[in-house]
């Protein structure tokens, strides 16, 4: 990457960010030269740095002070029966509020509550019934819910509780122009609680695959900017997951797709308004996490509130 032309106060104004630029322009150093030291690899970022490494994911993920960050996608969901190409199914408003804080370890904790409501494929039409195309059998729909979930980042990556399907493991950070890009891959099974005996067409294999690839991507103004606790970023993601209970695929091969698209942003007015209308109509429980007391799960509550069918 070639090195970019600073003044002198950007120079000590990225210093401050990173945090100890001050201390290397008190040893003697120019401002431009505490700046390389502080950041050989990549410019205005010391991306080696585990310290400031993890300071710029939380940044870029969460948040490194007390706050509540929101991030919202589109999830437009595809069958993929192992064979041929993808067959469009539903888009899901997935909305995810997560409350962070830092630790006195220097690593990040976060509280996350999501929530995701399914509506006609690429449009913001909610749905209580859907065809499946493979079957020809009609699905009532059942929403996505999950959490609170416990998350900490630190210097050796993401840690999730046991009640996430999320196990994400951290990948190089990189800037690319100006754009700071923090991606992550998750590889995450389980034993499958659905039995074919007693849930025939909700039941798949023995295990439940759940594979997630993710990336946050912030202005790199933003992420040095040491008045920003937490930075807007764009959010893309892919999944690749074994089929859910409610879609009545039984013991077919294949997973669902998922290709989600959207934002973290630091207020809920962010949220598209189609978006929103559907997510106060079937799941209120996001805008109200004073009363969201009890630990939701959205397979066990399936299989305490459906029957097979």
């Amino acid at each position: 990457m070639s090195e970019r032309k600073i003044s002198r106060r950007n120079a000590l104004e990225a210093g401050m960010a990173l945090g100890g630029g001050l201390g290397l322009v008190a040893a003697g150093l120019s401002p431009e030269a505490a700046l390389a030291a502080r950041a050989p690899s990549r410019g205005t970022l010391n991306l080696e740095d585990p310290i400031e490494r993890t300071r710029i994911q939380a940044k870029v993920k969460g948040s490194i002070a007390d706050e509540t960050v929101y991030t919202f996608c589109r999830l437009h969901l595809y069958l993929y029966m192992n064979d041929g190409n993808l067959i469009p199914m539903v888009s899901m408003q997935n909305l995810n509020v997560a409350r962070w804080k830092p630790l006195p370890n220097g690593h990040f904790a976060g509280t996350v509550h999501e929530v995701g409501v399914y509506t006609k494929f690429d449009t913001d039409e909610l749905i209580d019934v859907w065809e499946n195309p493979v079957t020809g059998e009609k699905r009532e729909i059942w929403q996505f819910v999950g959490g609170p979930l416990s998350v900490e980042l630190g210097p050796d990556g993401i840690v999730t509780g046991p009640e996430a399907t999320l196990k994400p493991k951290s990948m190089r950070v990189d800037v690319i122009g100006d754009m700071v890009v923090v991606p992550n891959g998750s590889a995450f099974s389980f034993p499958n609680p659905f039995k074919p005996d007693k849930w025939p067409r909700e039941a798949g294999g023995p295990t439940f695959f759940w594979d997630s690839h993710y990336y946050f991507a912030a202005k790199l103004a933003d992420v040095l900017d040491p008045k920003q606790t937490s930075v807007p970023a764009a959010v893309q993601f892919q999944n690749l997951v074994s089929f859910h209970p409610w879609l009545g695929m039984g013991p077919r091969p294949g997973r669902t797709y998922g290709k989600g698209l959207g934002a973290k942003m630091k207020s809920l007015d962010g949220i598209p308004a189609g978006a929103r209308t559907a997510l106060e109509k079937r799941a209120p429980e996001i805008f109200d996490l004073g009363n969201w007391k009890a630990p939701r799960n959205d397979f066990a509550e399936y299989m305490e509130k459906r029957k097979p069918c």
